[in-house]
């Protein structure tokens, strides 16, 4: 294809240059860019070939205006550390790509008056929707007064089941592990897990109950240990456990860092991970389970994954197609040699 005559070789290129060269008129040359319109393929396919020539960028304002989309979405989240909204953001991230959608970042750091200001932004620069993710599993309240805006929540649902969630499967994470270590010959598992009052460490707890049965097993110290999410609660754990049930020959542990001072104490003690004890933890964090000693057999929650399914619900929303309730997303297991 050639150059048309006084085409915007000298300055950017506009639409009526797109039009001349691809030899449709600007009226056409617009539909094509916006996929509407009914058009024979190939002169769609003139049309983005003058585009990819000429260096065409369409002016983002007037596209807003005439579809009246802001081609923007925000990205709420209470994790500030970014540890779990940066795997979910950049899950979103490639999905919207795709779509030549922005993403606008808004850290509330847990607090609803930062949290009303950021959704007062977000709705005065009309985005399309908006995805809200944290750092925990737990419920929490719908976002108050967007009612003219699709919302999806991601790892954290939404306590209103006629909202859309997408969330990790607990239940399978918690199977997978607790499996994993009695399909290694483990029969005395111990858990060691978070907060209780945390979603997370109280039904992980109950799901690795379930496979515990069905093998005819029972923990090893006849209950859940729950603590902190932390090395040094990993490493007292450790111990304690190890007082009360010596013979204890592995451990599911409710994240890395858990599992990490768990590896920590059995190693001072001159126990063989995992020749006489095996470790399994939670959340594939590789800046702590690579860092073990040895590096950790973990759950990965699939948490980019998390973030692109969200954004093509999202998407759907956007369409007029919600699709409301919640969405799980399947973990998987990395084995390492802590097991």
């Amino acid at each position: 294809m050639t150059s048309a005559p006084g085409s915007a070789a000298a300055g950017r290129a506009r639409l009526a240059d797109v039009a001349a060269l691809a030899g449709v008129s600007v009226g056409t040359a617009s539909k094509a860019l916006n996929g509407g319109g009914r058009m024979r393929p190939e002169t769609r396919q003139r049309v983005l070939q003058a585009v990819e020539e000429l260096g065409f960028r369409p002016n983002q304002y007037a596209q807003s205006l005439h579809s009246g989309r802001s081609w923007t979405v925000g990205l709420m989240t209470t994790d500030g550390i970014g540890r779990f909204s940066t795997p979910v953001l950049l899950g979103a991230e490639d999905a919207l790509g795709a779509g030549k959608i922005s993403v606008l970042l808004c850290d509330t750091r847990g607090d609803s008056i930062r949290e009303q200001h950021h959704l007062r932004n977000l709705m005065d620069r009309r985005v399309d929707g908006i995805i809200v993710t944290g750092r925990r599993t737990d419920a929490r309240p719908p976002l108050p007064g967007v009612e003219s805006v699709p919302v999806v929540y991601a790892l954290s649902p939404s306590t209103d089941p006629a909202d859309t969630s997408v969330v990790t499967d607990d239940r399978g994470g918690a199977r997978l592990a607790v499996e994993h270590l009695v399909a290694t010959g483990r029969t005395r598992i111990a858990h060691v897990t978070g907060p209780q009052h945390h979603a997370a460490a109280r039904e992980r707890a109950q799901y690795a109950a379930e496979p515990l049965a069905n093998a005819e097993l029972q923990l090893s110290t006849g209950r859940t240990h729950f603590g902190e999410w932390s090395e040094a609660w990993g490493r007292r754990a450790a111990e304690a456990v190890l007082r009360t049930a010596p013979d204890t020959d592995g451990f599911f542990c409710g994240n890395d860092q858990i599992a990490r001072g768990v590896a920590d104490t059995l190693r001072e003690r001159g126990v063989g991970v995992p020749a006489d004890v095996a470790v399994v933890g939670y959340d594939n964090w590789d800046t702590m389970a690579l860092a073990s000693r040895p590096p950790l057999t973990t759950i990965d929650m699939n948490l980019a994954e998390i973030g692109r399914i969200a954004a093509l619900e999202l998407l759907q929303a956007i369409e007029a197609e919600p699709r409301p309730g919640v969405h799980t997303v399947p973990c998987r297991l990395i084995v390492r040699e802590s097991s």
